[in-house]
C-alpha cells in the first residue's frame, strides 16, 4: 500500500483511524470530489484519502518547502530514476562500517544538498537520504534556509523503499503539486471540495517548537491569517478539517485556539510524540481537530473505530 516516502515530524499516521471516523459523512457519495491539502508534509492523510475514496478526481497538494514538493513531483514522474539513485547512495552508505565514517558521509551529503545546484533527481535523492539518516527524521532549516539537522546514528536505515515509491507514484498521477503560500490553494476549489489542513503547529512551550520547515516563521499572526482563510473557504461551502496543537492541554489558561475557532467543532484527540531528544518529553499528548461540520454519530456507525480515542468534545453550531 502507498504510504509516506519520508519521515515527517507531526505526521498523521497514528491518527488516521480517528480521522476516518471524523470525516464528512457525505464524502463517499460526492461526484468528482476535489481533495486539497495546503500543508502536505509527509502525506499520510493524502495517501489514505487517495486509496479510500475513488471518487476523488482531482487532488491538490501544496507546501512552502520547495524541496518537499520537488520530491513529490520526482516520485510522480521519475520513480525508476529516483530508485536507482537511492539504491546507489544506500550502497555507498552501508559499506561504511564505522559511525565516524557514516557521520562524515552524512555531513558531506548535507553540504552538497545545501550548497550545490542539483538536478531534481539528485536533489530528491539527497532529500530522502538525509531524511532517513538524520536525527529522528526531523526536517529543520536555519534562518538562511539551510538544512541543519545533525546525524542520526541509525545502524541500518532503509534509504531506498522501492515498493513504496512505486505505489506512491501510481497514486500521485492524479495529484497536482504547488509550492507556495497556503492561500494559493483557493484557486483550485470546486463544487465538491474537502480540504485537510495540517499547518506548522503552535509551540506548546519555548522548547517544543519544531515548525522550522522553512526559513519563514509561522507565528500567531500566521495562525490568525490561516483562520481567516478557513472562514473564507467555509463560506464558499468547502468541507474543512484542521489539526493543530492543544495549547490548553499544556496550559489551561492558554485558550488561543479555543477562542480563535470558537464557532467550529473542536475535538481533542490523543496522539504520540517521539521527536524530543529528552525521553521524558515523549509519549501521549492531545491535539486539536477542528471541523466546519459535525456528524460524529453518522461516521461512528459506519466504522469499527472506538470513540474512546477521543477524550473531549466541544461542539459548536456552524455559523456560515
Amino acid at each position: 500500500m502507498a504510504k509516506p516516502f519520508i519521515k515527517w515530524v507531526g505526521g498523521k499516521k497514528r491518527l488516521i483511524d480517528t480521522f476516518n471516523m471524523l470525516l464528512p459523512h457525505e464524502l463517499g457519495n460526492m461526484e468528482n470530489m476535489t481533495y486539497i491539502e495546503p500543508f502536505v508534509g509527509g502525506g499520510a492523510m493524502l495517501f489514505f484519502m487517495l486509496q479510500n475514496f475513488n471518487n476523488i478526481t482531482k487532488a491538490i497538494i501544496n507546501d512552502v518547502n520547495p524541496d518537499l514538493i520537488k520530491a513529490y513531483n520526482v516520485i510522480k514522474t521519475y520513480p525508476e530514476k529516483i530508485i536507482i539513485s537511492l539504491e546507489q547512495i544506500q550502497r555507498e552508505y552501508v559499506r561504511l562500517l564505522t559511525e565516524e565514517k557514516r557521520k562524515a558521509f552524512y555531513l558531506e551529503s548535507r553540504d552538497i544538498y545545501n550548497n550545490n545546484a542539483l538536478s531534481d533527481i539528485e536533489n530528491t535523492m539527497y532529500f530522502i537520504f538525509l531524511n532517513r539518516t538524520c536525527f529522528n527524521g526531523l526536517y529543520r532549516v536555519n534562518s538562511k534556509g539551510k538544512f541543519n539537522v545533525p546525524f542520526g546514528r541509525y545502524s541500518n536505515p532503509k534509504i531506498c523503499d522501492a515498493d513504496t515509491i512505486y505505489s506512491d507514484s501510481e497514486l500521485l498521477q492524479k495529484v497536482q503539486m504547488i509550492n507556495g503560500d497556503f492561500e494559493r490553494t483557493e484557486d483550485y476549489i470546486t463544487e465538491n471540495t474537502f480540504m485537510y489542513f495540517d499547518p506548522p503547529y503552535r509551540p506548546l512551550d519555548a522548547t517544543s517548537s519544531f515548525n522550522s520547515y522553512a526559513k519563514e516563521a509561522f507565528n500567531d499572526e500566521e495562525q490568525i491569517r490561516l483562520k481567516e482563510y478557513y472562514d473564507r473557504l467555509s463560506g464558499k461551502g468547502c468541507l474543512l478539517m484542521l489539526s493543530n496543537s492543544d495549547c490548553r492541554g499544556r496550559n489551561p489558561d492558554d485558550t488561543f485556539f479555543d477562542d480563535l475557532y470558537s464557532e467550529y467543532d473542536i475535538q481533542r484527540v490523543f496522539t504520540s510524540r517521539s521527536v524530543s531528544a529528552n525521553p521524558s518529553k515523549r509519549g501521549k499528548l492531545s491535539e486539536l481537530l477542528i471541523r466546519n461540520y459535525d456528524n460524529i454519530a453518522a461516521r461512528e456507525s459506519e466504522t469499527n473505530i472506538n470513540i474512546n480515542t477521543i477524550y473531549e468534545q466541544r461542539t459548536y453550531k456552524r455559523t456560515v
